[in-house]
């Protein structure tokens, strides 16, 4: 099967009411690790890559490790831009053969960010790539992202209608209290999601797919796994499941995990040069960190996205 936008992923995750997990890539391993769990989940899944995993990996390492994966499965898999911050940008990923991207104008002004959101869905609709946009800000911080809290805002439902409208866009990332990385918040901060915000825009935008952002859980064993072979991560504390499948239920099509991963990722790389001292060959550290990248995505389809079986 070769690469899909998402629009039909998005419509009949709507209709069902579930979500479609998008999951940041930087290299072979996690590449890997995501597309055997949704393949054996029969999963769609969105592969996608930020600035700094472009910066990382290079581009075109990452179109072609993406297209090996295409090959090795029959799921639907969309290619994505995560956090596009210019127009230049989008057009060179959707030139390079990304199927989908996003223009993040969250930072300028409500006209300035309709104008450069409106200005690239028109040049990605001519080659049939889908466009994310985003109103309201989160707060943390993630790769090239980052946003003190208290400039932090909540989406206005007042302007999604409006947005939507007059720029064409095809999904819309909104801030309903989620927040980039894996400090989202302190230990004497309760995560909470704001539903009511979410029911809202539900109602102004039907049938309208909906994206979260900043929405790792961050494990607690990850976190105390890192922490037990030498890692000082401290208090890391993400948004509860429960909250990210009940919005997975309602508008929320697209869920962003990237935490998750990284933190699995680094919990088995430090367990297995902890306990294997002597080891020097990378293939052994990083295939146990390929696996934790499999089950850690296994869960999030089958307890969060509630995606399985949806690529049939």
């Amino acid at each position: 099967m070769s690469l899909v936008n998402t629009k039909k992923m998005f419509q009949k995750a709507y209709k069902y009411g579930y979500a479609i997990g998008a999951f940041n890539v930087n290299n072979m391993e996690i590449i890997q690790g995501i597309v055997k769990a949704a393949d054996e989940l029969k999963s769609p899944i969105i592969l996608q890559a930020s600035s700094g995993a472009r910066k990382y990996a290079g581009s075109l390492y990452l179109k072609k490790l993406v297209e090996a994966a295409v090959e090795s499965t029959d799921i639907p898999i969309a290619l994505h831009l995560d956090h596009g911050d210019s127009f230049e940008l989008c057009k060179n990923c959707i030139d390079s053969g990304f199927t989908s991207v996003m223009i993040d104008g969250s930072s300028l002004e409500y006209e300035k960010n309709i104008e450069i959101t409106k200005k690239v869905c028109e040049y990605a609709h001519k080659y049939d790539v889908t466009v994310e946009g985003e109103l309201g800000s989160l707060s943390g911080i993630e790769d090239s992202v980052s946003v003190e809290a208290e400039k932090a805002f909540y989406t206005n439902p007042e302007q999604v209608e409006d947005f939507v409208k007059q720029t064409g866009v095809d999904s819309l990332a909104i801030a309903i209290g989620t927040s980039h990385g894996a400090y989202k918040f302190k230990p004497t901060q309760k995560p909470n999601l704001r539903f009511d915000i979410l029911e809202e825009i539900q109602l102004k935008l039907p049938n309208f797919p909906i994206v979260l952002h900043g929405a790792s859980s961050v494990v607690p064993d990850f976190v105390d796994e890192i922490n037990n072979f030498g890692g000082k991560l401290g208090n890391a504390i993400g948004i509860p499941e429960e909250m990210l499948k009940k919005a997975a239920s309602m508008a929320v099509c697209k869920i962003n995990v990237d935490s998750d991963l990284r933190l699995a990722m680094t919990a088995k790389i430090r367990k297995n040069l902890y306990e294997h001292p002597e080891n020097f060959d990378p293939r052994k550290y990083l295939s146990c960190a390929r696996d934790a990248i499999t089950e850690i995505v296994k869960h999030k389809i089958i307890n969060v996205m509630n995606s399985e079986n949806r690529a049939l």
